[in-house]
């Protein structure tokens, strides 16, 4: 069968929702020969900037020689951009036929992700991959990845998101993204509030972890050319040029050179210009990505309130006239919180329906923007929000696309005319 044919049924395992703990995607990789005993697994875990991170781990690991996969959810256009070996989607031929294995081996109340995550890992082990670097979906210890061994954890900054199921406090949530951690692995972790920050201490020092602090034990800083300096556990790097844009990646470059450095000093060689070029490759799809045209379009994925504010912070990096807005979100999302940093500097709104399951419609998004006193126009999709856009841009204008990853993944697909497969999960 064809990837898409494949698809379709996994696609059903969506009536399962979001289901706590690892038991069935244990059942169902022991059903494929435990596929994850074949590669070694490095977790990445947080609210934001674990898809950036792993790219930037990725792209390192791969420029040092080593066979790299990355795992990740969810995607923008294709399915395939979940499975990704030294920085290239897997070939929908040879994914529909390890999808196809998952689900005839799949316990009957498998859930889409955790078929997901199985695939990723019979996917790495028939593509006799070395390290993957595996994203957790959205928690941690009852995240369908805990069913990988790690042996190291990265925490990206930890914020409130999804508080329906991992907890109404930061610290509810850092306790479950922290349960990932394997007692004896090492863990580099970003900065984080105080709170956040002794729930993994807590988990470190039960499982005897080795525990590399942002701030205290490694750090970086930006350069007014765009460039920027890592102090590091053993090294200092000087005048690096991260390949993803936005000023909030130095602190995302910052964990994975700690990372790369405790990988190196145990016995995984990663020389220094893999560290300079495999930061400088790195590339991640709909974060601060900007489209060439007149005028241009910034998309980025920023979905919850701590990314929105580093979106408005990057923004200053980007000269302008104007900023026209298009944008949709989740109905279950923060609104408030998500748009509160960028409000100040809106010139024009043009709300979307995003075409993905609890959307919020583009009228009662604008009726948001008209309480908040900005003039909002709906649109209805993605692509007729851009049109829009366009047609009252002046020169020297910025449209910005951003309020959920689905937002920008049919914008890109749109933009590069050909079929948006958009799934939560």
């Amino acid at each position: 069968m064809s990837l898409a044919e494949v698809l379709e049924k996994l696609y059903t395992r969506r009536r399962f929702g979001i289901r706590p703990g690892v038991d069935r995607v244990c059942t169902l990789l022991a059903r494929l020969g435990n596929p994850e005993r074949q590669f070694r697994t490095i977790h990445v875990v947080g609210t934001n900037g674990k898809g950036s991170s792993s790219a930037f781990l990725s792209s390192i690991l791969t420029q040092a020689g080593y066979r790299t996969a990355q795992f990740s959810s969810p995607h923008l256009v294709r399915f395939n951009e979940r499975f990704r070996i030294n920085g290239s989607e897997y070939p929908a031929d040879s994914l529909a036929d390890c999808l196809e294995s998952a689900l005839d081996a799949a316990p009957e109340e498998a859930t889409f992700f955790e078929i997901t995550t199985a695939v990723g890992a019979l996917v790495f082990s028939r593509e006799k991959v070395e390290i993957a670097i595996v994203e957790a979906g959205m928690g941690g210890r009852s995240d369908a990845t805990a069913a990988l061994p790690g042996e190291m954890t990265i925490i990206t900054p930890i914020a409130l998101d999804h508080a329906d199921y991992l907890g109404n406090t930061t610290a509810d949530i850092a306790h479950e993204k922290a349960g990932i951690i394997e007692p004896g692995s090492s863990v580099i972790c970003a900065d984080q509030e105080e709170s956040v920050l002794s729930v993994i201490r807590r988990q470190c020092a039960l499982g005897n972890n080795l525990l590399k602090l942002y701030g205290s034990d490694f750090s970086a800083s930006r350069n007014p050319d765009g460039s920027l300096d890592y102090s590091g556990i053993h090294k200092e790097l000087q005048g690096l040029v991260p390949g993803i844009p936005g000023r909030y990646q130095i602190r995302n470059a910052a964990l994975v050179l700690a990372a790369a450095e405790l990988l190196d000093s145990g016995g995984t060689p990663i020389p220094g210009l893999a560290l300079r070029q495999g930061l400088a490759g790195a590339y991640w799809p709909g974060r601060m990505e900007l489209i060439a045209g007149t005028p241009p379009l910034l998309l980025d994925g920023a979905h919850n309130p701590a990314g929105a504010s580093a979106l408005a912070e990057a923004l200053a990096d980007y000269r302008r006239k104007r900023i026209l807005l298009v944008t949709g979100v989740c109905s279950d999302k923060d609104m408030k919180g998500i748009y509160a940093p960028l409000l100040p500097l809106l010139d024009r709104v043009y709300t979307v329906t995003p075409a993905v399951d609890r959307s919020l419609k583009d009228g009662d998004l604008a009726n948001f923007f008209r309480a908040q006193g900005y003039a909002a126009t709906p649109c209805g999709s993605v692509a007729a929000g851009i049109k829009a856009a366009r047609s009252e841009a002046l020169p020297g204008d910025l449209i910005l696309v951003c309020g959920s990853l689905f937002v920008v993944g049919e914008a890109k697909a749109w933009l590069e005319n050909i079929d948006f497969t958009g799934i939560r999960g």
